[in-house]
Order: structure tokens, then sequence, then C-alpha cells
């Protein structure tokens, strides 16, 4: 039995009702003659505290724009980029939502509906200090930051090669001083759990949130951070800003394609020497929930292996400074 397409559009405003046993494409085109192709939202980026850019497939108009909280807009440039300004200064790293509709010269429609962090010039120097790649409730997996430099963290992401290229966290806007730490417990699995955004450093009651530093929660409880892995944080135009490789074993290849490529490029950026193979990331077979992945914070930073060690066992210290005892493999 042949299976027709019934098909309701709208061109300049006429509507058009048909029906045909091709596909719905293919019976728009048989009528009108010409593609059905509709544009594709392909990304954005914050130019400036005042600037947006909407990157798009083909060339557009805006029909309508929204912004949560709202904002006014004082230019836009439509094309295959919607740039838009508007009249105030965005406070750095802020979420805000558009809610934009779109049109093409066939006036196919688009509409784009998501968050987005205003840009943030102001993000501080920062090394990773300390990570936990094992899991014993209530004690997670966590990476630690110690900062170098006064800032703000807003829209700051940390990426975890095993899952993927989505952010695991995403920096609200926090203003912080220079020598501070701050973990990122990448597991959420008490109540009590908060962000720690303002100056009181006490406020979250989870395992191991201890008032000397921000603790920042992960949400759900799922694994995130293997012994063999890639951790790396970016700014807003995917510059990376710091990161480590691990490798459980000194292999000669990484058995994970994503893992490879997220090594490769942050050796390409620098973050990361001398190359981007298993052999030279840090070796954390001895790791386990009390023996933390810890960096010599006596030593500068190289961004090599050797800047980090094992502590001996119970030497894990989340958000204070890493104890200098070392694990010692037994003769």
């Amino acid at each position: 039995m042949k299976k027709y397409a019934y098909i309701l559009w709208s061109i300049g405003g006429l509507a058009f009702f048909s029906a045909c046993s091709c596909s719905s494409e293919s019976a728009i085109q048989q009528v009108l003659g010409i593609s059905a192709e509709a544009p594709v939202f392909l990304g954005y980026k914050t130019v400036s505290a005042q600037e947006l850019s909407f990157q798009f497939s083909l060339p557009v108009r805006v029909v309508s724009i929204q912004f949560d909280p709202p904002l006014e807009i004082i230019s836009i440039q439509e094309g295959a980029q919607v740039d838009l300004r508007v009249n105030q200064d965005l406070p750095g790293g802020e979420r805000v939502m558009v809610n934009m509709v779109v049109e093409d010269t066939r006036r196919n429609t688009l509409n784009v509906l998501m968050p987005f962090r205003t840009k943030n010039d102001r993000l501080p120097l920062f090394i990773i200090t300390e990570l936990r790649t094992e899991y014993a409730k209530p004690k997670a997996e966590f990476v630690e930051l110690k900062t170098l430099s006064p800032g703000n963290l807003g829209a700051l992401r940390l990426f975890i090669a095993s899952n993927g290229d989505t952010p695991v966290f995403e920096f609200p806007p926090v203003e912080v001083g220079a020598g501070e730490y701050l973990v990122i417990h990448l597991r959420s699995l008490e109540e009590g759990l908060i962000n720690e955004t303002g100056s009181d450093r006490g406020a979250s009651k989870g395992t191991e949130a201890f008032p000397e530093s921000r603790d920042f929660w992960v949400p759900d409880a799922k694994e995130r951070l293997r012994k063999t892995d890639v951790v790396f944080f970016m700014d807003q135009d995917d510059q990376v800003l710091e990161g480590v490789l691990l490798s459980e074993n000194p292999d000669v290849s990484w058995a994970k394609d994503t893992v490879a490529e997220a090594a490769k490029m942050v050796n390409l950026q620098e973050g990361w020497l001398p190359s981007s193979n298993p052999e030279h990331a840090i070796p954390t077979k001895a790791t386990t929930v009390t023996r933390s992945i810890s960096r010599d914070e006596t030593v500068p930073d190289s961004n090599r292996a050797e800047d980090w060690y094992i502590t001996a066992t119970s030497g894990a210290t989340p958000g204070k400074p890493n104890t200098l005892k070392r694990y010692v493999p037994s003769p």
C-alpha cells in the first residue's frame, strides 16, 4: 500500500495543502519547484559586555527576540550571522535566556530557545591542584583549583574527556581573591549542598565541604572522572586555560578516541607537555579514595607529570593545601 504525505505549509501568507506518495520535502519541491531547506542554528558567541553573535546555516532576519532577564536591544545586524548590541554592560558570566524567532528568504522559520552566559573578561589565573578519581560513598570524586589572582569565575567551564564535549560544570559569577581553594565535587549525594558563590564559605553542609574553601556540586550521582582521562578548563572563546592528563598505565596510545582528541587539544594549546601520549600523563594506578592525585605546590607549574604525585594513604585534602606525604609502593 502506498503511503501518502499530507502537507500543510504557508508561503507569503497563503496556505497550501497536498497529498503525495513521496517524502514531505520532495512534495513541497514538486509543488513549489524550490528547496525546502530550512535554516539551522549553529551556535553563539558573547563578543563583549554589550555584543552577542548568533550563527545560522543560511541568511535570516529576526522576527522576534526576547531575553530573560529583559535586555534592551539598540541594534541588530542580520544575515547568516546575527549580531546584537544591547544598551547596557552585562554582568560577567550571568546566565541569560534568549527566545528568538528567525526567518529565511523563503519564509522558513526557526525558533531558538536557549540559555547562555554573558561575556566575562575578568577570569582569574588559576591552577588545578588536586583530583580524586575514585568513589566510596559519601566521598565523591573531585577537582580542586587554586586561584593565583583576583577575578570572576563566571562562565569558566570544566570538561572531562570521558564525558564527551559537554561541560561537566560551568561556574556562575563568583568573585574570588588570590590564593583561594575551590572544590568541584563531581557527585551530589546528600541534602544541603550549596554552591558557595558568596562570602559564606561554610554554607554547604556536604561531606568534605570545609569552611576553608569554596565548594561547588555537580548534580546527580553518576561517575564522571576515571583513572584514565583528560581534565581541562576552557573560557568562552574555547581556549584551554588549564588541563591535566591522567593514565592508569603508561600505554603508547589512548584506548578511547574522545580521550585522545582531548589530550591532543590540551597539548597543542600548551596546557600539557611534552606530548599528548599516555606515557607523559600523570600515572594514576596507585590512587584510591584516600590517596589523591596532588600537585607539588612547592614548585612552579611546568604543565608536566613531574609536578604531580600520589599522596600517602589518608592524604586527600580537598579544599586545603596538599600534604607533602607521598605514596611509596611496597617493595
